[in-house]
């Protein structure tokens, strides 16, 4: 889970500091964005329940397989997209898909046995890009950097916001 946690960090780092430039990214994007974030991960289900029990109840192959992929980000961030009020669709869809795709790509840096990254771009294509083997996701001091960096991100944007920054006058966008 820390890789999770990871990811969801990640997301909340990248587009907070966007944010600061962009008034369009507010804190309630960035907060659907991080859920983005997760959308990769949930490859993990399998944990839980096993692809071959899914595969029984629906009687035709199945696979958690394609989740952690870009079609798969763009799948199920469009229909969580459908959880949202109709007038928030667009933003809720690019929010859900850029979380996704930040975590598909932190995916990528990871150390693999071959050097290759897993095939993130499916359907569009099999290629598997090449890792610069970055980290190892069980490796304690990622996720400690990531908690340690959102910290501070955390902190500055508070501070921004005490001194008055644009983030403060941005209209906020009520749903009834």
């Amino acid at each position: 889970m820390a890789d999770l946690l990871t990811h969801v960090l990640a997301v909340y780092v990248l587009l907070t500091v966007v944010g600061w430039r962009i008034e369009a990214i507010t804190p309630r994007w960035v907060a659907v964005g991080m859920g983005g974030g997760a959308i990769p991960d949930l490859v993990k289900t399998e944990l839980v329940l096993d692809s071959a029990v899914v595969e029984g109840v629906l009687g035709a192959p199945f696979s958690y397989a394609p989740v952690s992929t870009l079609g798969g980000v763009l799948l199920i961030a469009a229909a969580i997209t459908l959880a949202f009020a109709r007038r928030h669709w667009r933003r809720a869809y690019v929010s859900l898909v850029a979380g996704g795709v930040i975590s598909l790509v932190l995916d990528g840096l990871r150390v693999y046995a071959d050097g290759r990254a897993g095939p993130w771009l499916y359907p569009f294509t099999w290629w598997r890009p090449p890792t610069p083997s970055l980290y190892v996701t069980s490796d304690p001091r990622v996720l400690v950097l990531a908690v340690a960096v959102a910290g501070v991100v955390f902190a500055v944007d508070r501070k921004r916001e005490e001194n008055g920054s644009e983030r403060e006058s941005r209209p906020v966008h009520r749903s009834p």
